[in-house]
């Protein structure tokens, strides 16, 4: 009789546990195909890619970040201002465009710079932060990069400038 009771206790556990897991996220189909794209490319390209994460403000400053990564370890980012209309004048030449290497990546701390992650790494912070249910939010998830991850995130209902927590990839490679 227990062997049914712990049977009957570790299907009604398993099904919420999976079913919580489902609900939590927004965008769930949408961001399983991009995994799936995302697992095909990976093995395609032997987990060697670089893609470049785009910014924006609403005063006109824009700017790119190119990451490298080779058999899954990052080993360069790169950043560049596009545009540095809005960037105040006192800005250092050699803060407007720079390159990290190797153990270097990831120094520069103070930084709009996106930070160098792998594809595995952006994937896990969709599912666990900017994807998640949130209250007060208007949550996004795009995947235009031949099925990849494109724009991924969210933004408090209600604000008005600079308000988009997550990523947005120009492309991948």
């Amino acid at each position: 009789m227990k062997i049914i009771f712990y049977s009957i206790v570790f299907v009604i556990l398993g099904s919420i546990i999976t079913s919580c897991d489902k609900d939590d996220i927004n965008h769930q189909n949408d961001f399983e195909k991009s995994v799936n794209a995302w697992l095909d490319f990976k093995e395609k390209s032997n987990n060697s890619y670089e893609y470049v994460v785009q910014g924006t403000s609403w005063t006109g400053l824009r700017w790119e970040t190119t990451i490298q990564v080779a058999e899954g370890t990052t080993i360069q980012r790169h950043f560049k201002y596009t545009s540095t209309e809005g960037l105040t004048a006192d800005i250092p030449e050699e803060e407007l465009e720079w390159t990290e290497n190797g153990s270097g990546i990831n120094s520069r701390t103070n930084t709009i710079a996106a930070q160098a992650l792998t594809l595995d790494e952006i994937y896990e912070k969709a599912k666990k932060e900017w994807l998640i249910d949130r209250k007060n939010t208007k949550t996004f998830f795009e995947a235009e990069n031949d099925g990849l991850i494109s724009s991924c995130g969210y933004v408090e209902n209600g604000c008005m400038d600079d308000c988009f927590v997550g990523i947005s990839l120009k492309n991948i490679r």
